[in-house]
């Protein structure tokens, strides 16, 4: 198969061709040449990711063709900054000038040599080059698929886990058919929690046939029934020329002549295989049973709206199940125990890595090889683990589609264990070009789509949900993690800068291995050291998992500057950075996310005209950020965050090109003119803050934002300092933010008789009334209005009485209540509301009667409903 990370190389420098025809003026012919060239690289490519291929020979080629991209893009980037300098110094008169035109000249010479390599290239290899046929190879006879034996593992932890499920089983839907998926990551023991089911000799009580079928990746139907077939009849021989249907009937009577059945099928990786079968069973209301093991949420939730999610091991299951492997029946020795328990944690909770772990210590009772362990374990879940870890990843992993692999190898930049921000991964992702372009969809849905099927396909772990229940925060598990680093460095997709075994800080030269770097805090002084200087570079990054930022001296970070001229996405966020005159040439950066005390934003960064997004966090004192660059014509700027009010300019023309800025998270009150906010017209997201009594009541504020016909996300967040003035809504904001999806209040003090009026927005889902956005201790909303709204959440609001009833918030599903201490009750009418599902209160203590009454009212009609409070009881009762 066609090397996935080289595709993407090929067609980010297509890219970068095809976007800047403007400013290669002079170089026309070389430059066309070059991009066919480069098209039938791409071409081949595509027409290559067909086949596989594990010969020396294939290797090198990619290796080859990488090599001529990296090396396009390289002098394409250098020129482009030329040229782009040179045209905003000739914009009337003459384009070129003799200087200029020397640099075009060795520009064409250039290209004309790489155009001439990649020729070559292909020349060279024209049998790879030449289109192949897909070939179906023969099998010699009929072999049924053959998946794990069942022979019992060491099983621990899994016992509640087992009576769950099987409590399933048994109260499940006594007639009919009836599936219980299990879902979970690569690892986390699906498969042995299935088998401890299977041999479970309870069931045997309850069912008449017990059948096991492993399902794998290379599954067909026919032998997946085949399979089922061979436990009523020894005479398979019979059989093997059947088609799929009769063998459906066949088991379908013999299940028809007995009692209930339960079919276990192993590792499931298509929906198609569930819809086949549900076939084989009659319709004989007996109340048949199927469970099912997969990695796929999407999948488990198709065959099941509720699905087992199986839990993560505690450390002490953990460490439990590392001494039976390791030690068997007798215990681990009293000078390891603290060790042990230091390498089973650091497994977090999965089983496979435990097993692996412990291959790696079986045999060595010696304090300092557990030690060496200890020390790098992700290193020896892959050192011992040809026929485990390595294998349960990459089947995953071959299953994504080619974009969805470079992205799920991306997320190994971020440190172990680091929580990682989703809006923050998908502005990379972004930056970084690996979302090509839909017609139907904007890059953010489709990198939020991927984003949402590494989840459901367990390659990362959701760590924290958003309010409408989208993923805010994820996190690779260390074994995946070190499975995307290993991928991620043998693709030249990106290097981590670490030290050697000799305490040596490893060259960044290579300009086909390094044009990435990551560096953890610790590494970099003596990194900045060595006074690195690497034109190839396009990514630097450096994270850190503490909160204290790094402070480096500014001679350091100006180092940074000169190091990457070319660079593209700068992401330091964890050190004090200031500005220099280096730092200001580097006209390619993407993506910019930097800390330090900045009082303004200079007028430099308007020359980054390809600056998709901006991150930038201050330790200023002051109440705003004043934005001096010209940012209504950095016309790539979709993303600028900042975390105290920016102070935006007025345009210096209303005319020309609407910015593409999508968000603004944080803007002062003033800003919000009517010709700022008709520039700023494709706003989806728009953070105020500040003195609201400004925005709200002055002619020139609230009404301005009628220019906002696109805006989804909304925040209106008053700032203490200006509490005392009381505010109202005026009758205008309900005509101008029809749009707005998710509108968050903080400390604006309205009082309750108008939050009915919210009720208005049509399109409202989500409302989050946090600290004083109301006043007064009743509300009663009115019957009709927010139609749309699915998420509630009331904060540090002095409410005593609340008055509802179900159609007043007619498709409710979350409602969160927090620091409402004098909140007598939750209105019990909400439990007639179909779709409320999730229920929490934290330091409401008045109201929890009442909310655990609707819990009983729910659950007495078999609903499913989760019930959270903080703090909690003695007896948790948080999911019924």
């Amino acid at each position: 198969m066609a090397d996935r990370v080289v595709n993407f190389f090929v067609e980010n420098l297509l890219q970068l061709l095809s976007d800047n025809v403007e400013l290669i003026k002079g170089v026309d012919d070389d430059f066309k040449l070059l991009l066919e060239e480069v098209k039938r690289l791409k071409a081949f490519l595509d027409d290559a990711a067909k086949f596989h291929s594990d010969s020396n020979q294939w290797e090198q080629l990619v290796q080859d063709i990488q090599r001529m991209v990296f090396k396009a893009e390289d002098v394409i980037d250098k020129f482009l900054v030329q040229a782009k300098l040179h045209r905003d110094k000739n914009k009337v008169g003459r384009f070129f000038d003799v200087s200029h035109l020397a640099t075009v000249r060795a520009l064409a010479a250039e290209i004309k040599a790489i155009h001439e390599k990649v020729k070559k290239l292909r020349e060279d290899n024209k049998d790879a080059f030449q289109p192949k046929p897909v070939l179906e190879l023969p099998k010699k006879g009929h072999e049924l698929t053959q998946g794990p034996s069942l022979e019992d593992d060491e099983v621990v932890g899994f016992d509640e886990e087992a009576n769950k499920v099987i409590k399933r089983l048994f109260e499940g839907p006594a007639e009919s058919l009836d599936i219980v998926p299990v879902v979970g990551m690569p690892g986390l023991g699906k498969t042995t929690l299935a088998r401890k089911i299977y041999n479970d000799s309870k069931l045997s009580y309850e069912f008449f046939s017990i059948i096991w079928v492993y399902i794998g990746q290379s599954y067909k139907i026919k032998d997946i029934f085949l399979n089922i077939l061979k436990f009523f009849t020894k005479r398979i021989e019979d059989h093997l020329n059947d088609d799929v249907d009769t063998l459906a009937n066949v088991i379908s009577v013999y299940m028809s002549k007995g009692g209930r059945c339960f079919i276990v099928l192993d590792d499931v990786w298509e929906a198609i295989v569930i819809d086949y079968v549900k076939k084989v069973f009659p319709e004989n209301k007996k109340g048949h049973r199927i469970m099912m093991t997969t990695r796929d949420v999407y999948l488990a939730t198709y065959a099941n709206p509720d699905p087992h999610d199986l839990k993560f091991l505690t450390p002490q299951e953990s460490f439990e199940l590392l001494v039976k492997r390791v030690f068997g029946n007798g215990s681990c020795p009293d000078e390891l125990v603290g060790l042990g328990e230091k390498i089973a944690g650091s497994c977090d909770g999965v089983p496979l890595a435990v097993v692996v772990i412990a291959g790696a210590l079986r045999g060595r009772p010696n304090k300092s090889d557990w030690q060496r362990v200890q020390k790098n374990v992700a290193q020896h879940l892959y050192k011992n683990s040809q026929e485990s870890c390595l294998k349960f990843v990459q089947m995953s992993y071959d299953r994504l589609p080619q974009e969805v692999q470079t992205c799920f190898l991306y997320c190994g930049i971020f440190p172990r264990g680091f929580d990682i921000a989703s809006w923050k991964l998908i502005r990379m992702w972004i930056a970084e070009g690996l979302i090509k372009p839909q017609q139907t969809y904007t890059l953010e849905e489709i990198a939020e789509l991927h984003l949402n099927d590494l989840v459901n396909r367990n390659l990362l772990i959701l760590m924290q949900k958003r309010s409408d229940g989208q993923i805010k925060a994820c996190r690779l598990h260390d074994m995946l993690h070190e499975f995307c680093r290993k991928e991620a460095t043998n693709k030249w997709l990106f290097h981590e800068i670490c030290k050697t075994p000799d305490n040596v800080i490893p060259s960044i030269q290579d300009q086909d291995t390094s044009r990435r770097l990551c560096s953890e805090p610790s590494v970099l002084y003596d990194f900045l050291s060595t006074r690195p200087f690497a034109e190839h570079v396009r990514s630097f990054y450096c994270f850190s998992s503490k909160q204290k930022q790094i402070e480096l001296s500014p001679n350091d970070i100006k180092l940074i500057h000169k190091a990457f001229p070319l660079i593209r996405v700068l992401d330091v966020e964890s050190l004090k950075f200031l500005f220099s005159k280096d730092f200001n040439q580097l006209f390619h950066l993407r993506y910019i996310a930097i800390s330090g005390d900045f009082k303004s934003l200079p007028p430099t960064f308007g020359k980054f005209w390809n600056l998709q997004t901006l991150i930038l966090n201050t330790s200023t004192s002051e109440p705003t950020i004043d934005v001096k660059a010209e940012i209504w014509n950095m016309l790539q700027l979709r993303h600028l965050h900042t975390n105290i009010p920016a102070k935006l300019p007025s345009p210096t023309t209303t005319t020309g090109k609407a910015s593409c800025l999508q968000t603004l998270s944080m803007v002062s009150p003033e800003s919000c003119k009517k010709d700022v906010l008709a520039k700023a017209c494709n706003l989806k997201k728009l953070g105020i803050r500040g003195q609201m009594a400004v925005f709200l009541e002055t002619r020139g504020g609230i009404s301005n934002l009628e220019e906002l016909k696109c805006l989804e996300h909304l925040k209106l967040l008053n700032d203490a300092l200006y509490m005392n003035k009381s505010l109202h809504l005026p009758p205008a904001f309900f005509r101008l933010v029809r749009t707005v999806k998710k509108l968050t209040l903080a400390n604006t003090k309205f009082p309750w008789s108008e939050a009915d009026r919210l009720g208005q927005l049509e399109s409202l889902e989500v409302l989050k009334l946090k600290e004083n956005a109301f006043m007064g201790d009743t509300w009663r909303p009115e019957v009709g209005g927010f139609s749309q709204l699915q998420v509630l959440w009331i904060e540090r609001a002095e409410l005593e009485t609340w008055e509802a009833s179900n159609l007043c918030f007619p498709i409710l599903s979350h409602l969160v209540l927090v620091s409402c201490d004098k909140l007598n009750a939750v209105p019990l009418e909400l439990a007639d509301i179909p779709n409320l599902h999730e229920m929490k209160l934290d330091n409401t203590s008045k109201a929890v009667k009442s909310a655990k009454e609707i819990l009983e009212r729910k659950t007495s009609k078999n609903i499913k409903f989760k019930f959270s409070m903080f703090p909690p009881e003695t007896e948790s009762k948080a999911t019924q």
